[in-house]
């Protein structure tokens, strides 16, 4: 497996002008600290140097490694630690991803993100499912993607793929058919009220009982709104329920 195949030919970076890396002035800085405020697994991708421009230290993207070693691995880090069909399935989904981007206008290319899952070897040489969004920070002239900042998160499904593309402030989704190679657009999934506020005290540690103090109904109301939650967005838990709340910014 050749990591070069990651990047697709529709988004080649072969040349940049003086406006392009002018564009660029001090924005590493503020990735770094916003890593540090949040903690979040973060790294930057420059696709002309075809190449990882930073990496943070929250482990769960490291496999064990530092940030600078996986920094200095640059895109191998995925041949050695991210297994052969998930590998496959990456290339598949950049070039779906790139053919997408490619139809879309340039000045609104930034407002795409698009989330995916795969399975990564963590330090104790086991897989893991991970979630990946990735949307572009800067764009070439040409309207290429440039560098693309990446969070990566525990995923909340139990296999490989979902693949997805949002754009901001847009009730649509886009779902990748990985067999066919085709996008299907779908509405984005809408909580009630009710069910924002029961996540919301979940988060805050509040119980069934307390949440059905604070919101004035039975416990058994609280369990119903709990269930037709859990059955919306395809989890099993208030944990699950939370987590995809958060990762698909639905709070």
């Amino acid at each position: 497996m050749d990591f070069n195949a990651l990047f697709s030919q529709k988004n080649t970076v072969d040349r940049l002008s003086e406006k392009d890396i002018q564009q660029t002035h001090g924005y590493i800085e503020l990735v770094k600290a916003f890593s540090r405020i949040t903690y979040q697994s973060i790294y930057l991708i420059d696709y002309q140097a075809k190449s990882f421009e930073f990496v943070s230290d929250n482990p769960l993207f490291l496999a064990g490694l530092t940030a600078k070693e996986v920094m200095e691995m640059g895109y191998g880090f995925y041949q050695k630690y991210v297994p052969s069909d998930d590998f496959q399935m990456l290339i598949k989904i950049n070039e779906a991803g790139f053919s997408f981007y490619e139809k879309i206008p340039i000045e609104e290319r930034k407002l795409y993100v698009i989330s995916y899952d795969f399975q990564i070897q963590n330090a104790h040489n086991k897989f893991i499912l991970i979630n990946h969004k990735l949307t572009p920070v800067f764009l070439t002239e040409e309207g290429k993607i440039w560098k693309a900042i990446c969070i990566v998160s525990l995923s909340t499904n139990i296999s490989s793929g979902n693949v997805t593309i949002e754009k901001l402030h847009s009730n649509l989704v886009w779902e990748l058919d990985l067999l066919t190679g085709k996008w299907n657009s779908q509405k984005k999934i809408n909580l009630t009220e009710r069910e924002i506020e029961i996540l919301r005290f979940y988060h805050r540690g509040l119980t069934i009982h307390e949440t059905s103090e604070k919101i004035f109904v039975s416990i058994d109301t609280v369990k119903f709104h709990r269930r037709k939650l859990f059955e919306k967005l395809g989890v099993s838990n208030m944990n699950e329920a939370l987590v995809f709340a958060l990762n698909n910014r639905l709070l």
